[in-house]
């Protein structure tokens, strides 16, 4: 049985975790499926989503099964070519992150050292916070692109 009073940064890292992954979901509801993938002069829509997703995926890949592979070979735009497909790969990636945060005992757990594929260590919480601040990066991307291209078509006006 968890104690859930020695869990409480475990948990709140958790929520941030679902809370990205939620806005992930609702950007991608609030995208036109032409817009999804539309070239700009920066990465689409689309894939600064599924960077985002594969930031998670690569954490949380490493901490279950100490893979650290770069998801970018199975999560082309090719491949998850469509809102339902991009919608799978993020419950997929929810799953993911639900079996490493049940893994997570209590909060000093984020306090142990874990092997970085270059060799060197860090903290648990340390890598957490990382893979947190790349997926806000990439998921506001996603939503500038999403502004921009939204805005080519406004009428504007000199005053």
């Amino acid at each position: 049985m968890v104690d859930t009073n020695n869990r409480i940064i475990v948990e709140l890292l958790e929520q941030q975790f679902d809370r990205l992954l939620e806005s992930l979901r609702r950007l991608i509801a609030s995208t036109p499926p032409d817009f999804l993938y539309k070239k700009t002069a920066a990465p689409s829509v689309g894939e600064n989503i599924i960077r985002s997703a594969g930031a998670i995926e690569q954490t949380f890949g490493a901490l279950t099964a100490n893979l650290w592979d770069d998801p970018f070979e199975w999560t082309l735009p090719e491949t998850l070519s469509t809102e339902a497909r991009v919608l799978d790969y993020l419950t997929e990636v929810e799953t993911l992150k639900k079996r490493a945060f049940v893994s997570f005992v209590d909060d000093t757990m984020l306090l142990k050292s874990i092997s970085m594929p270059s060799g060197q260590s860090c903290r648990l919480l340390e890598l957490l916070v990382s893979t947190m601040l790349r997926v806000s990066d990439y998921r506001g991307r996603a939503a500038a692109t999403l502004k921009l291209l939204s805005d080519e078509g406004a009428t504007r006006f000199i005053i």
